[in-house]
């Protein structure tokens, strides 16, 4: 089984930064890619980033770049979503996710594994 705990979410104003961090435990070997997916007040939860652990190819929705990163730490077991020029539409409740074979990363059904989310709120 493989645990996912995410943190890092809060208030911010228009303009500004977050990073999300998702603390992975559990049988992480089985894992092959990580992502991050979001769910907007009133909206379906949607995809946002996602990373391959085998060479740390990144993918990204087309909202989300050039404004997010998404990253890895292999030693902490930790993935990152760093979270730049944030907008009020940005405000969602955020989500990692896992899948141990990926293959298309904008799909929910390829992952396995979920954790409870951490809330982004972006102020204008």
């Amino acid at each position: 089984q493989v645990q996912l705990v995410e943190s890092g979410g809060g208030s911010v104003q228009a303009g500004g930064s977050l990073r999300l961090s998702c603390a992975v435990s559990g049988t992480t070997g089985l894992i092959g890619c990580m992502a991050w997916f979001r769910q907007r007040p009133g909206k379906e939860r949607e995809w946002v980033a996602g990373i391959r652990n085998l060479d740390g190819a990144t993918y990204y929705a087309d909202f989300a770049k050039g404004r997010f990163a998404i990253a890895q730490d292999n030693a902490k077991n930790t993935v990152y979503l760093q979270m730049n020029s944030l907008k009020p539409e940005d405000t969602a409740m955020y989500y990692c996710a896992a899948g141990n074979y990926v293959a298309d990363f904008s799909l929910e059904s390829e992952y396995n594994y979920w954790g409870q989310g951490t809330q982004v709120t972006v102020s204008s």
